[in-house]
């Protein structure tokens, strides 16, 4: 098998990775990425047959370990839905599920609406920074209200979502790892305090559902359930704040009308954005049992990655994949992953983004960059530092 180089932290690559993307995948689907020691797949066709193949997971075939340091962050990851595989995977999941019913996250749309609006309101005169005044708001606030923690805690749970999500990203360090740990030590604590008080007191939110699954004896464990409020508060909002900053920004960059975003275009134009530019560029898997894909022999233990971003710019799909083209017939894409593991909060994501970007540019009508958008260097997320707009 052939290796590839290129540094995930380089400069050139963190702003566009798309042209080495295209390089590996007219070469050839799979490859060996020096940088990350392991097989990466590029075209569209073996990342959604992995994405599918059973044979494939995403719990480590040995118990997940690491220096006594990582402890508190290594107690939620292996008690985590997203590092989990059958039989404990469909349990997690089925719970969560009951709070992402269609029913559940369509009558969130007036609360969005509303929030969206008194955002634009507290804009301040002259230059605003989207990333932090909107994009970021709108999901983390939602993902609040879901879980019925209280919203003057969002910025805090940014902040330590931040933190443990760092340790995805590549050019991870000792103080990313302190600083990842320090974070889940204080968010479960926070989360202990907070289901102990429901309990007391419960709501009508997923919090009070997954306590009260574990009281009726659905196997949910105290640190199952903390893993699990975490996972739903960190991916709840991460993926969202991207998807809609690269969503304005690639609108702005291609003086796409409002047009595009009326309520007979807006789904086509989502699914477009989010084939373009989206939020997560890589996922991994283990292999479980000895596989053959493109050619290449998987071993028991072997790890693969994913590479979303570069599946969903297959030409073999999507003719000129470097064009933003909201008139595209809907294909389905790989931005929210697949199999069983697809995103359990793909449709709330969806709905954010159908309400929050045809309110921002009808609110905004001349929103405008104030300067050139750059990425931040944590991939293999791809997001904005910062997104500064004059909205007059």
């Amino acid at each position: 098998m052939k290796t590839l180089h290129q540094s995930p932290t380089d400069p050139d690559f963190v702003q566009n990775p798309y042209p080495f993307y295209a390089r590996a995948r007219a070469a050839g689907p799979l490859y060996l990425w020096a940088e990350y020691g392991m097989v990466a797949a590029f075209d569209h066709a073996s990342v959604a047959a992995l994405l599918r193949d059973r044979r494939f997971g995403r719990e480590p075939l040995t118990p997940l370990t690491g220096p006594d340091h990582l402890a508190p962050w290594l107690m939620v990851e292996r008690h985590s839905l997203l590092e989990a595989e059958p039989p404990r995977h469909t349990r997690l999941r089925a719970l969560v599920m009951r709070a992402f019913t269609s029913r559940a996250i369509a009558d969130l749309a007036p609360g969005i609406e509303a929030l969206c609006h008194r955002l634009i309101d507290d804009f301040p005169a002259g230059e605003v920074d989207l990333l932090s005044a909107y994009c970021t708001q709108v999901p983390v606030i939602t993902i609040c209200r879901l879980l019925g923690v209280p919203e003057t805690m969002a910025l805090r749970l940014l902040d330590w979502s931040h933190a443990m999500v760092a340790m995805y990203q590549a050019g991870r360090s000792r103080v990313t790892e302190e600083a990842a740990a320090h974070a889940s030590a204080e968010f479960s604590a926070f989360l202990r305090g907070y289901i102990d008080s429901r309990r007391r007191t419960p709501g009508d939110d997923l919090i009070t559902q997954l306590i009260a699954a574990e009281e009726q004896g659905e196997r949910l464990s105290p640190d199952e359930l903390i893993a699990t409020c975490i996972l739903l508060l960190n991916a709840g909002h991460e993926a969202t704040v991207h998807a809609l900053g690269n969503g304005i920004r690639t609108l702005l960059a291609t003086g796409t009308g409002p047009e595009w975003l009326a309520p007979a275009r807006i789904d086509a134009t989502i699914e477009e954005l989010l084939r373009f530019d989206p939020p997560l560029h890589m996922f991994t898997r283990y292999a479980y049992a000895e596989a053959e894909i493109a050619g290449h022999i998987f071993r028991r233990g072997d790890q693969v990655a994913l590479l979303l971003g570069a599946a969903n710019r297959d030409p073999a799909l999507w003719p000129d994949p470097d064009r933003f083209d909201p008139a595209r017939p809907i294909q389905t894409n790989t931005s929210f992953g697949g199999g069983l593991h697809f995103c359990v909060g793909a449709p709330l994501a969806r709905l954010e983004m159908r309400l929050a970007l045809p309110i921002l540019f009808d609110r905004c009508p001349h929103l405008c960059l104030a300067e050139p958008p750059a990425f931040s260097n944590s991939y293999h997320f791809h997001g904005l530092s910062a997104l500064r707009v004059h909205p007059a």
